[in-house]
Protein backbone atom coordinates (compact mmCIF):
# COMPACT_ATOMS: atom_id res chain seq x y z
CA UNK A 1 0.00 0.00 0.00
CA UNK A 2 1.30 3.46 -0.88
CA UNK A 3 0.35 6.28 1.45
CA UNK A 4 -0.60 9.53 -0.26
CA UNK A 5 2.16 12.12 -0.10
CA UNK A 6 1.10 15.72 0.55
CA UNK A 7 1.90 18.47 -1.91
CA UNK A 8 4.96 20.58 -1.20
CA UNK A 9 8.23 19.59 0.42
CA UNK A 10 7.78 17.04 3.21
CA UNK A 11 10.10 16.89 6.21
CA UNK A 12 10.56 13.18 5.45
CA UNK A 13 9.33 11.23 2.45
CA UNK A 14 9.82 7.52 1.82
CA UNK A 15 9.00 5.98 -1.55
CA UNK A 16 9.20 2.28 -2.42
CA UNK A 17 11.88 1.65 0.22
CA UNK A 18 13.49 -1.79 0.28
CA UNK A 19 16.10 -2.84 2.83
CA UNK A 20 18.24 -5.88 3.52
CA UNK A 21 20.34 -7.34 6.34
CA UNK A 22 22.72 -9.59 4.48
CA UNK A 23 20.50 -11.73 2.24
CA UNK A 24 17.39 -11.11 4.36
CA UNK A 25 14.97 -8.82 2.52
CA UNK A 26 13.12 -6.97 5.34
CA UNK A 27 11.41 -3.94 3.77
CA UNK A 28 9.30 -4.54 0.67
CA UNK A 29 8.30 -1.13 -0.65
CA UNK A 30 7.62 1.14 2.34
CA UNK A 31 6.02 4.44 1.25
CA UNK A 32 4.83 7.32 3.43
CA UNK A 33 5.54 10.97 4.20
CA UNK A 34 5.70 13.23 7.26
CA UNK A 35 4.93 16.93 7.06
CA UNK A 36 6.88 19.35 9.23
CA UNK A 37 5.61 19.32 12.81
CA UNK A 38 3.69 16.08 12.34
CA UNK A 39 3.83 13.02 14.60
CA UNK A 40 3.30 9.68 12.84
CA UNK A 41 3.28 6.32 14.63
CA UNK A 42 4.40 3.06 13.05
CA UNK A 43 2.37 0.25 14.59
CA UNK A 44 2.90 -3.45 14.00
CA UNK A 45 4.00 -6.76 15.42
CA UNK A 46 7.61 -7.52 16.30
CA UNK A 47 9.45 -8.39 13.10
CA UNK A 48 7.10 -6.43 10.85
CA UNK A 49 9.86 -4.02 9.75
CA UNK A 50 9.19 -0.94 11.88
CA UNK A 51 12.65 -0.69 13.46
CA UNK A 52 14.29 -1.56 10.16
CA UNK A 53 12.44 1.40 8.63
CA UNK A 54 14.12 3.76 11.10
CA UNK A 55 17.50 2.11 10.59
CA UNK A 56 17.12 2.26 6.81
CA UNK A 57 16.37 5.99 6.97
CA UNK A 58 19.61 6.48 8.90
CA UNK A 59 21.62 4.20 6.58
CA UNK A 60 22.16 1.51 9.22
CA UNK A 61 21.22 -1.49 7.07
CA UNK A 62 23.41 -3.54 4.75
CA UNK A 63 21.60 -2.46 1.60
CA UNK A 64 18.67 -0.20 0.72
CA UNK A 65 16.89 0.89 -2.42
CA UNK A 66 14.20 3.47 -3.11
CA UNK A 67 13.86 7.12 -2.22
CA UNK A 68 14.47 8.70 1.19
CA UNK A 69 13.90 12.44 0.92
CA UNK A 70 14.84 14.63 3.88
CA UNK A 71 13.55 18.04 2.94
CA UNK A 72 14.71 18.38 -0.65
CA UNK A 73 17.67 15.99 -0.37
CA UNK A 74 17.52 12.36 -1.50
CA UNK A 75 19.48 10.62 1.26
CA UNK A 76 19.35 7.05 -0.06
CA UNK A 77 23.10 7.00 -0.80
CA UNK A 78 24.25 9.01 2.22
CA UNK A 79 26.13 7.41 5.15
CA UNK A 80 24.65 7.79 8.65
CA UNK A 81 26.74 10.81 9.70
CA UNK A 82 25.58 12.80 6.68
CA UNK A 83 21.95 11.82 7.30
CA UNK A 84 22.38 13.20 10.83
CA UNK A 85 23.72 16.47 9.40
CA UNK A 86 20.43 16.88 7.54
CA UNK A 87 18.76 17.25 10.94
CA UNK A 88 17.64 13.67 11.59
CA UNK A 89 18.13 12.17 15.06
CA UNK A 90 17.70 8.46 15.86
CA UNK A 91 16.92 7.12 19.33
CA UNK A 92 17.32 3.32 19.20
CA UNK A 93 15.51 0.97 21.54
CA UNK A 94 18.79 0.00 23.24
CA UNK A 95 19.47 3.70 24.11
CA UNK A 96 23.27 3.48 23.91
CA UNK A 97 24.14 5.12 27.25
CA UNK A 98 27.85 5.00 28.13
CA UNK A 99 28.09 3.43 31.58
CA UNK A 100 31.48 4.98 32.44
CA UNK A 101 30.31 8.54 31.75
CA UNK A 102 28.12 10.74 33.90
CA UNK A 103 24.65 11.77 32.80
CA UNK A 104 25.96 15.18 31.73
CA UNK A 105 29.00 13.73 29.95
CA UNK A 106 26.67 11.43 28.00
CA UNK A 107 24.56 14.45 27.15
CA UNK A 108 27.56 16.46 25.90
CA UNK A 109 29.07 13.60 23.90
CA UNK A 110 27.41 13.96 20.47
CA UNK A 111 28.44 17.03 18.46
CA UNK A 112 25.95 19.56 17.12
CA UNK A 113 24.84 18.49 13.63
CA UNK A 114 22.81 21.56 12.71
CA UNK A 115 21.89 24.93 14.19
CA UNK A 116 19.11 25.27 16.74
CA UNK A 117 20.09 22.56 19.19
CA UNK A 118 18.93 22.93 22.79
CA UNK A 119 21.39 24.16 25.41
CA UNK A 120 22.02 22.23 28.60
CA UNK A 121 19.93 24.75 30.48
CA UNK A 122 16.99 24.27 28.11
CA UNK A 123 17.23 20.49 28.39
CA UNK A 124 17.42 20.58 32.18
CA UNK A 125 14.39 22.87 32.27
CA UNK A 126 12.52 20.45 30.03
CA UNK A 127 13.76 17.34 31.90
CA UNK A 128 14.44 18.27 35.53
CA UNK A 129 15.13 14.61 36.38
CA UNK A 130 18.31 14.82 34.33
CA UNK A 131 19.36 18.02 36.09
CA UNK A 132 19.09 16.23 39.43
CA UNK A 133 21.12 13.27 38.11
CA UNK A 134 23.65 15.23 36.04
CA UNK A 135 26.68 13.81 37.91
CA UNK A 136 25.34 10.25 38.26
CA UNK A 137 27.18 7.55 36.27
CA UNK A 138 25.28 5.99 33.39
CA UNK A 139 25.09 2.71 35.32
CA UNK A 140 23.19 4.43 38.15
CA UNK A 141 20.43 5.85 35.95
CA UNK A 142 17.08 4.12 35.92
CA UNK A 143 15.64 2.82 32.65
CA UNK A 144 13.38 5.84 32.43
CA UNK A 145 16.24 8.27 33.09
CA UNK A 146 18.32 6.54 30.41
CA UNK A 147 15.45 6.91 27.95
CA UNK A 148 15.09 10.61 28.72
CA UNK A 149 18.85 11.03 28.34
CA UNK A 150 18.86 9.25 24.97
CA UNK A 151 16.21 11.64 23.65
CA UNK A 152 17.88 14.67 25.23
CA UNK A 153 21.15 13.92 23.41
CA UNK A 154 19.33 14.20 20.10
CA UNK A 155 17.78 17.53 21.11
CA UNK A 156 21.28 18.95 21.73
CA UNK A 157 22.38 18.12 18.18
CA UNK A 158 19.84 20.39 16.52
CA UNK A 159 17.88 17.56 14.91
CA UNK A 160 14.31 18.52 14.01
CA UNK A 161 13.24 15.13 12.63
CA UNK A 162 13.22 12.55 15.42
CA UNK A 163 13.12 8.78 14.88
CA UNK A 164 12.07 7.24 18.21
CA UNK A 165 12.06 3.47 18.65
CA UNK A 166 9.86 1.93 21.38
CA UNK A 167 10.59 4.64 23.93
CA UNK A 168 7.87 3.43 26.33
CA UNK A 169 8.94 -0.21 26.26
CA UNK A 170 9.39 -1.81 29.70
CA UNK A 171 9.07 1.41 31.70
CA UNK A 172 6.95 2.13 34.77
CA UNK A 173 3.65 3.93 34.09
CA UNK A 174 4.83 7.11 35.85
CA UNK A 175 7.86 7.28 33.55
CA UNK A 176 5.72 6.57 30.50
CA UNK A 177 3.56 9.54 31.52
CA UNK A 178 6.64 11.78 31.65
CA UNK A 179 7.73 10.63 28.20
CA UNK A 180 4.23 11.30 26.95
CA UNK A 181 4.48 14.85 28.27
CA UNK A 182 7.90 15.25 26.64
CA UNK A 183 6.67 14.17 23.20
CA UNK A 184 3.64 16.44 23.58
CA UNK A 185 5.96 19.38 24.33
CA UNK A 186 8.25 18.57 21.39
CA UNK A 187 5.23 18.36 19.11
CA UNK A 188 4.09 21.79 20.31
CA UNK A 189 7.56 23.13 19.38
CA UNK A 190 7.24 21.91 15.82
CA UNK A 191 9.45 18.81 15.87
CA UNK A 192 8.66 16.15 13.27
CA UNK A 193 8.48 12.74 14.92
CA UNK A 194 8.34 9.20 13.55
CA UNK A 195 7.42 7.00 16.48
CA UNK A 196 7.72 3.21 16.51
CA UNK A 197 5.40 1.85 19.18
CA UNK A 198 3.99 -1.50 20.23
CA UNK A 199 1.83 0.29 22.80
CA UNK A 200 -1.10 1.59 20.77
CA UNK A 201 -2.52 3.34 23.83
CA UNK A 202 0.66 5.39 24.32
CA UNK A 203 0.78 6.43 20.67
CA UNK A 204 -2.93 7.07 20.09
CA UNK A 205 -3.22 10.48 21.82
CA UNK A 206 0.15 11.65 20.48
CA UNK A 207 0.14 10.87 16.79
CA UNK A 208 -1.59 12.70 13.95
CA UNK A 209 -1.60 9.56 11.82
CA UNK A 210 -0.96 5.85 12.23
CA UNK A 211 0.69 3.44 9.80
CA UNK A 212 0.19 -0.27 10.45
CA UNK A 213 3.20 -2.19 9.12
CA UNK A 214 3.00 -5.80 7.97
CA UNK A 215 5.71 -7.80 6.16
CA UNK A 216 7.86 -4.77 5.53
CA UNK A 217 5.31 -2.40 4.04
CA UNK A 218 2.40 -0.20 5.09
CA UNK A 219 -0.78 -2.25 5.29
CA UNK A 220 -3.09 0.45 6.71
CA UNK A 221 -2.88 4.24 7.00
CA UNK A 222 -5.26 5.68 9.57
CA UNK A 223 -6.20 8.94 11.22
CA UNK A 224 -6.93 8.99 14.95
CA UNK A 225 -10.67 8.70 14.31
CA UNK A 226 -10.14 5.78 11.94
CA UNK A 227 -7.89 4.06 14.49
CA UNK A 228 -10.81 4.03 16.94
CA UNK A 229 -13.37 3.03 14.30
CA UNK A 230 -11.23 0.11 13.11
CA UNK A 231 -9.93 -0.91 16.54
CA UNK A 232 -10.78 -4.60 16.09
CA UNK A 233 -9.05 -4.76 12.71
CA UNK A 234 -5.97 -2.95 14.04
CA UNK A 235 -5.81 -5.17 17.14
CA UNK A 236 -5.84 -8.26 14.94
CA UNK A 237 -3.01 -6.82 12.85
CA UNK A 238 -1.04 -6.08 16.03
CA UNK A 239 -1.76 -9.48 17.54
CA UNK A 240 -3.48 -7.94 20.58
Amino acid sequence: MTVAVHDGVSALRIENLHAWYGESHILHGMSFALQRGEVVALLGRNGSGRTTTLRAIMGLVDRREGIISIGEVNAILLPPHLVARLGVGYCPEERGIFASLSCEENLLLPPAQSIGGMSLEEIYALLPNLAERRQAPGTRLSGGEQQMLAIARILRTGSRVLLLDEISEGLAPVIVDRLFDLITELKSRGYTILLVEQNKYFAEPLADRFLVVERGKVAMALTGAELSEKADLVDRALGV
